[in-house]
């Protein structure tokens, strides 16, 4: 293991990150093998004391439509009153692209590793997650949306207490390139700490 691995082509490929629209998301999405290999890529993050505090469920064919469904049953439960336009988007959400991954944060209670530390270690992975499709050919997008907070959405994934979604990534074979957006100059976020 080397202890870097300089590399322009990687510093500009990270330089020009950028999500895939949600809309522009097309078949065909990863093989299983592909998905594989693009995981175990991702789970390559800081993880204090190796607790891997997360988890992923894969949604691919006919699951994402099934998911769907059963996710309108809990909209319609939770939120009284909610419209059939509203529901029927939600039984359209995982079939925006062929592959959607739900991160799952599951913290580990070792009495020593700080669960926000543990959350910081999900929203890595799923940052890697993104970097790794995209290096691999793949569109990516990570959402959350409503099912992301909702009580009957865990249980429906069968999520325990302690777990809560990060959120679901998306992805597939772009069918646009996206467009750039505005990003924060750095000059305006850094402090250097002088001592006084």
């Amino acid at each position: 293991m080397l202890a870097t691995r300089p590399s322009e082509d990687v510093r500009r490929f990270l330089s020009l990150r950028r999500s895939a629209n949600k809309a522009m998301l097309g078949a065909p999405g990863p093989t299983p093998h592909q998905l594989d290999q693009i995981l175990a890529a991702a789970t390559r993050i800081p993880d204090h004391r190796r607790l891997s505090p997360w988890r992923f469920i894969v949604f691919e064919g006919d699951a994402r439509a099934a998911f769907g469904d059963a996710a309108a049953k809990v909209h319609a439960d939770e939120a009284e009153g909610v419209d059939e336009s509203a529901l029927q988007s939600t039984r359209q959400l995982m079939l925006r692209a062929p592959t959607i991954i739900a991160v799952v944060s599951s913290p580990k209670n070792d009495g020593k590793t700080p669960v926000w530390e543990q959350e910081l270690s999900v929203g890595a992975l799923g940052y890697n997650l993104l970097l790794a499709a995209n290096a691999a050919g793949w569109g990516g997008v990570w959402l959350t949306e409503w099912v992301a907070f909702s009580d009957g959405i865990n249980t429906l994934l069968g999520l325990a207490e302690t777990e809560r979604l990060a959120g679901f990534i998306y992805l597939g074979t772009p069918t646009a390139n996206p467009q750039e957006r505005a990003r924060p100059a750095p000059s305006e976020l850094i402090q250097r700490w002088s001592g006084h």
